[in-house]
């Protein structure tokens, strides 16, 4: 248990910065189930519209640290390979 007020305040921000990204990734994993939900039911258009919304959300988590940047990099480019595949 933290004793001094500096570390009691640090104390306060780690628990309110893991909810916030525990929900953050909460809604990345979401969003690429959606992707691919999308893709298996073979719908071109539901699954463009779900990667444009998808794309964003990852590379925003990987500049903010919360996922690797290559982590991204390569989420993306699997989900955009299995869209394009729809064609």
């Amino acid at each position: 248990m933290a004793t001094h007020k500096s570390a009691e305040k640090r104390d306060r921000q780690s628990k309110v910065r893991r909810e916030r990204n525990i929900a953050a990734k909460s809604a990345i994993k979401t969003r690429v189930k959606s992707v691919l939900a999308a893709v298996e039911s073979k719908n071109k258009e539901n699954s463009v519209n779900a990667l444009k919304t998808t794309i964003p959300s990852l590379a925003k988590a990987a500049s903010k640290g919360l996922i690797h940047k290559k982590n991204a990099s390569r989420k993306i480019s699997r989900l955009t390979r299995k869209v394009n595949a729809l064609q």
